[in-house]
């Protein structure tokens, strides 16, 4: 192998540096974009004539029988063929364009009822319309990209690239402006649909625990006690002391049961969340816990009472985590208000590796503050510390304001 030697002539070395300091040659940008940009013009055009034909011979034929019984669902078949010609271009522009847009959302028809409502929901379907008005004023469009396009590639073929890439421009701002959905209010009613069907969920899955609570718990109880007592009522004049000895194991059931009822009714809403806000309703959650809470709380009012009562259960449950799952020493419970957020944080010093993967639990959680706009941020390496934080959108209460919800407990 030999090595350069670097030339010690200065005049060489002159050169050299001018070489370095030269311009590269210039050139055009032929590359894959542009080719894909050249492909997307030049289909523009049959595309555009079958869109075209296609809107004016459906919605003129549907608008001219609307006096009909027939128009008005032919109309409703041609604004519904046109969302599928809408999806066709939304995937012609990602492929060819490069423009990212996201679906509209499907006509909920399978969750409306009755024929004429239906009806009246697909032809008032904006998508649907935007699609028809983005084909009927394509073909003009379509002929004079299809035109330059093909003439550029004979004639003008060195600026071709600088006008498939304005022309582009053209299409990708008029993709954006009629085929996108309506950005903020599809997305939102997209969002609304997936809360609703959590919260509808949630409140199935809560109706189901406390059916099986009292089915297992107070009510076998109640039974036993039922039983009790008739055995004893039938042994008081022949055996008084056994039916002294079953009342008092009656009596015995009714405190037990009465308890599983008290915890019941504290599962479903707690009095003391009622009565004297979340301060003193997370101070006595966190004495059921079995690692040292600090538990601080500090509103200078209280939330409405929805938000109030997430706050409440989702610190329940992830103390009850802490407990079983997270082998810590300490713990601490933080609420507070910003602008119009109520945020709360749950930290703990245990083993770490909390995840909203790992289980049902937290993900149930992340889903129920996720239907009432909140967040649910987990933060758990493994070998801890695990830091989990929960945000709530804050709504003024209604009717009785109750305490000032500001203190500090240590259980």
């Amino acid at each position: 192998m030999t090595a350069r030697i670097p030339s010690t002539d200065p005049a060489a070395s002159g050169a050299d540096d001018q070489d370095r300091d030269r311009l590269p040659p210039a050139r055009f940008a032929f590359d894959p974009t542009t080719w894909k940009e050249i492909a997307h013009l030049l289909v523009n055009l049959p595309v555009a004539l079958f869109g075209f034909v296609y809107v004016v011979t459906v919605l003129t034929i549907g608008t001219g029988l609307t006096v009909t019984v027939v128009g008005f669902p032919l109309l409703a078949a041609g604004l519904m063929g046109a969302r599928q010609l809408g999806r066709l271009e939304r995937a012609r522009a990602r492929a060819l364009l490069g423009v990212r847009i996201d679906e509209p959302s499907p006509l909920p028809l399978g969750r409306t009822k009755g024929l004429f409502n239906r009806l009246w929901l697909a032809l008032k379907d904006p998508v649907g319309w935007r699609t028809a008005l983005y084909d009927f004023i394509r073909l003009p469009w379509g002929i004079l990209t299809f035109t330059v396009t093909l003439t550029s590639l004979f004639v003008l073929w060195p600026v071709l690239p600088f006008l498939a890439r304005g022309l582009s421009n053209v299409d990708r701002a008029m993709v954006r402006a009629l085929l996108s959905p309506s950005d903020e209010l599809e997305r939102r009613i997209a969002e609304l649909e997936s809360d609703r069907g959590v919260v509808v969920d949630t409140a199935a899955a809560d109706l189901r625990r406390i059916e099986r609570d009292l089915h297992d718990g107070a009510q076998a109880r109640l039974v036993n006690l039922a039983m009790g007592l008739g055995l004893a009522k039938e042994k008081l004049l022949e055996d008084p002391d056994s039916a002294a000895a079953m009342v008092a194991e009656a009596h015995g059931e009714v405190k037990l049961a009465l308890q599983e009822l008290r915890d019941l009714a504290r599962g479903i809403h707690p009095a003391v969340l009622t009565d004297r806000g979340l301060d003193a309703a997370l101070s006595s959650v966190a004495t059921r816990c079995t690692v040292p809470v600090k538990v601080t709380v500090d509103l200078d009012a209280r939330p409405a009472e929805a938000i109030e009562g997430i706050a409440y259960f989702t610190v329940s449950e992830l103390l009850q985590n802490i407990s079983k799952h997270s082998g810590a020493r300490s713990a601490s419970v933080d609420v507070w208000r910003t602008d119009e957020r109520l945020l709360i944080q749950v930290w703990d010093d245990g083993r770490g590796g909390a995840s909203l993967d790992r289980g049902t639990g937290m993900r149930g959680l992340a889903e129920r503050l996720g239907a009432v706009d909140g967040l649910f941020v987990v933060e758990s390496p493994e070998g801890g510390p695990t830091t989990i934080t929960a945000e709530l959108p804050w709504r003024d209460r209604t009717g009785t304001p109750g305490g000032r919800g500001t203190g500090t407990h240590k259980g």
